[in-house]
């Protein structure tokens, strides 16, 4: 089963990405990884990452139509499917693929019930799509063919008998899921800001390593300067400002709504957020004409914008 998978990706270790904020990049991002990393013959699928992380979005960009168990409108799938899979259940209209939640579904149901039921489908051919991996894996007994995790940034592996464990990569995700809460708060800050004083350019919204970058088509004839909008987002910070999901298109920033892609990744508090900087000049770039202002959080918020993606 894993022979043609390992022959076609037989040098790939594992891929890192940023992992965008946002619910339409990360479904374009879970498309990207189909496209590029999913093999047919992939059965088992992991991915590792805490609740509000992009899973579930993930899953949606790399299945389209996937019916997903956990949804978030509070429409849960019950029976759970996947617990109905057998050998009377193989014919030509019944679901190929399955998707469970363990974090979810293990209020509800056994880990040793849902282990068995996920050794079972893919057994029979099915594929099965499993959110919280590393919470079943020690039961599992088996890796997965293709293992995703998502903190600040999305590393994609396939494993080995060497190879990395599920526990391995939640260490990693795990520890730079609270830089990037941070990192998307204080973006929405900055950008909160601006609209404040009037500025209406577009602009689009792209990553760099503990940071993030808002990118303009035509340089921003901003009503205030880069310093002073540093000095007003740190005010924000100092002030100990509450940020509260509204729902899915919008937070609060104190008492009031702010229009975001990814409500669920935020910090609850402004004064969480360490260390911010903001590039004090709108950088060209020149590969698409566009104007870049970058931010940064974190211990990197002190380095030079030249070394932030330094290996």
């Amino acid at each position: 089963m894993r022979y043609h998978s390992d022959r076609m990706q037989k040098s790939h270790l594992y891929t890192v990405f940023f992992a965008p904020r946002g619910f339409e990049r990360m479904a374009e991002l879970g498309s990207q990884i189909a496209q590029q990393y999913l093999s047919p013959f992939d059965k088992l699928i992991g991915l590792v990452g805490l609740a509000g992380s992009g899973k579930s979005m993930m899953i949606k960009g790399m299945f389209p139509g996937l019916e997903l168990t956990n949804d978030d409108d509070g429409v849960n799938t019950r029976p759970l499917p996947l617990m109905e899979v057998n050998e009377n259940v193989t014919g030509f209209y019944t679901a190929h693929t399955y998707h469970v939640d363990i974090h979810f579904e293990a209020a509800f149901t056994q880990m040793h019930e849902l282990a068995t039921a996920v050794k079972d489908a893919v057994s029979l051919g099915k594929r099965v799509i499993v959110e919280h991996f590393d919470l079943i894996y020690p039961i599992l007994g088996t890796n997965a063919d293709l293992l995703i995790g998502i903190g600040e940034e999305v590393i994609i592996t396939r494993p080995t008998l060497f190879g990395p464990e599920p526990a391995d990569i939640a260490d990693i995700v795990f520890k730079s899921q609270d830089i990037r809460r941070q990192t998307h708060t204080v973006e929405d800050l900055c950008e909160y800001v601006m609209r404040k004083h009037g500025m209406t350019a577009t602009c689009l919204h792209a990553d760099v390593r503990h940071g993030f970058i808002l990118s303009f088509t035509e340089k921003p004839d901003l009503p205030i300067s880069l310093e002073q909008l540093e000095q007003e987002v740190k005010a924000l910070i100092a002030a100990s400002v509450p940020i509260s999901f509204q729902d899915d298109m919008h937070i609060r920033i104190g008492e009031e709504s702010w229009v975001c892609h990814g409500p669920r990744m935020h910090v609850r508090n402004t004064e969480e957020i360490k260390h911010f900087s903001l590039n004090q000049e709108f950088i060209a770039d020149p590969s698409s004409g566009r104007y870049l202002l970058v931010g940064v959080v974190g211990e990197q918020g002190t380095y030079q914008i030249r070394d932030i993606n330094k290996i």
